[in-house]
């Protein structure tokens, strides 16, 4: 996106497109892993907050144990960089799930 003035917020959108570009730039196979990697994160989140509340029976925990694995999804995307995929699915998730909930 090109504009006539250099400002901060024109550099922060170029730096965002060029940051999207990158990442959906490749071959079809890396693209389609990723948008399959995003959805199987969502469906991960859906499912499991909903199966550790009727598990566990406290709301409270099964908020810990979904920040327990989004952590732990952040410790193991240095070596594995498709976990970045399943953890922004899976965090949006769980943060439609809080809103379904009104939480």
């Amino acid at each position: 996106m090109s504009s006539i003035q250099h400002t901060r917020l024109a550099g922060l959108q170029n730096s965002w497109g060029a940051g999207i570009r990158r990442s959906w730039s490749g071959p079809w196979w890396r693209r389609s892993a990723s948008v399959l990697l995003l959805l199987l994160g969502f469906f991960i989140g859906g499912n499991l907050t909903v199966h550790l509340a009727n598990a566990v029976g406290v709301r409270t925990f099964t908020a810990l144990y979904a920040l327990i694995g989004c952590e732990l999804m952040v410790l193991g995307r240095r070596r594995l960089a498709w976990l970045d995929n399943l953890r922004l699915g899976f965090v949006y998730a769980v943060v439609l799930e809080a809103f379904k909930v009104g939480s």
